[in-house]
């Protein structure tokens, strides 16, 4: 990699329901806007197809070979062993030669996370890696931006938690609200029943007193309509809740775009009820399918977006992915968790 202020990212470019198609138009934009120096992983003839469409001489854009792609399906470490070279995995492994900052995948979550995992490391005192971020990924982009700062842990990976393993997952949230966010002193909560200290299942009852022993600023049991109402900057959750709640939004996202033209177009002009239709579901649209989230707890910087993502969305995902190595978060991380364990 070359200097400071140069950014090299490693993309799976078979990742993703639209790959390669998709991502080789996502990597020639963030090039072009940029600057960033892209490595894009997978198969070269297919690559090579795909980059005649575009005028990419001047571009940093280098095409490196694997071999296989690991489908949605695939169990993922067995998947590993049986396609070492599987693009996820050769763009994880560019990350830890030192030749990428980050690399980014529009694929298989699971097969990122084994991916990442493998070749790059956890950070200390964290025994899993999470899926998080803010829950409704379009809310910056509107007038209701307060609402989209909620970031909610975890959103899938860890469907079963011990107690100890939320507080670490609240301590990288914290970190994420501080450096990409600008949220100086996060406030963090415990997604329950209840907001009383006693409300919950058993989960929640024994995770209250360690976060409320923690140096965090705990400000106790936050309910699911918290989340829309800005009472906490970061929401912990098992991934099995979180990622309920995450599908559901998209979900509602997805019927108030069908019905709201119907609903409009009798008092407003197809154009307008057109837009306010879109801003809706944008409302209701996860992070990851606005562009991409970062593996939490791996010991670099691992983007992963929403298998529909298009072009647009895979520049966005670059972009995150340039955040968050230029904005240090991975070391905010491990202050956050080194602070945890001194107190244990």
């Amino acid at each position: 990699m070359e200097g400071k202020d140069s950014f090299t990212v490693a993309v799976d470019a078979m990742g993703g329901d639209f790959a390669p198609r998709e991502i080789v138009k996502g990597a020639i934009r963030a090039a072009q806007e940029n600057g960033h120096k892209i490595l894009l992983v997978g198969d070269e003839s297919a690559l090579e197809v795909e980059l005649s469409n575009y005028e990419v001489g001047k571009l940093d854009i280098i095409v490196v070979a694997s071999e296989g792609v690991i489908e949605e399906t695939d169990n993922p470490i067995r998947a590993i062993k049986e396609k070492p070279y599987a693009s996820v995995v050769q763009a994880a492994r560019l990350v830890k030669s030192g030749d990428a900052h980050a690399f980014v995948t529009m694929g298989s979550t699971g097969a990122a996370m084994a991916a990442a995992t493998l070749e790059m490391g956890l950070l200390d005192n964290i025994d899993r890696p999470a899926i998080g971020g803010p829950l409704f990924g379009g809310l910056s982009r509107t007038v209701f931006g307060g609402l989209s700062r909620t970031v909610l842990m975890d959103l899938g990976s860890n469907v079963d938690c011990r107690p100890s393993r939320l507080l670490g997952f609240a301590a990288l949230g914290v970190a994420f609200a501080r450096v990409i966010q600008g949220i100086e002193n996060p406030r963090v909560g415990i997604l329950s029943v209840g907001s009383e200290e006693g409300k919950g299942n058993r989960q929640t009852k024994e995770a209250y007193p360690l976060f409320k022993e923690s140096n965090l600023n705990f400000i106790g049991n936050v309910e699911g309509m918290d989340i829309l109402l800005d009472k906490a900057d970061v929401v912990v959750c098992d991934g099995f809740v979180g990622n309920i709640l995450m599908k559901y939004t998209e979900g509602l996202g997805m019927a108030l775009l069908k019905h709201m033209p119907d609903l409009l177009g009798a008092s407003l002009p197809a154009e307008i009820s057109a837009q306010i239709s879109k801003k809706l579901v944008e409302m209701t649209s996860p992070a990851e399918v606005g562009g991409g989230g970062p593996l939490f707890g791996i010991n670099g910087t691992a983007i992963v977006g929403h298998g529909r993502a298009n072009g647009e969305n895979v520049a966005q995902a670059i972009i995150m992915a340039e955040n968050v190595v230029k904005g240090g978060l991975i070391e905010a991380m491990s202050k956050e968790l080194a602070a945890l364990n001194q107190l244990g």
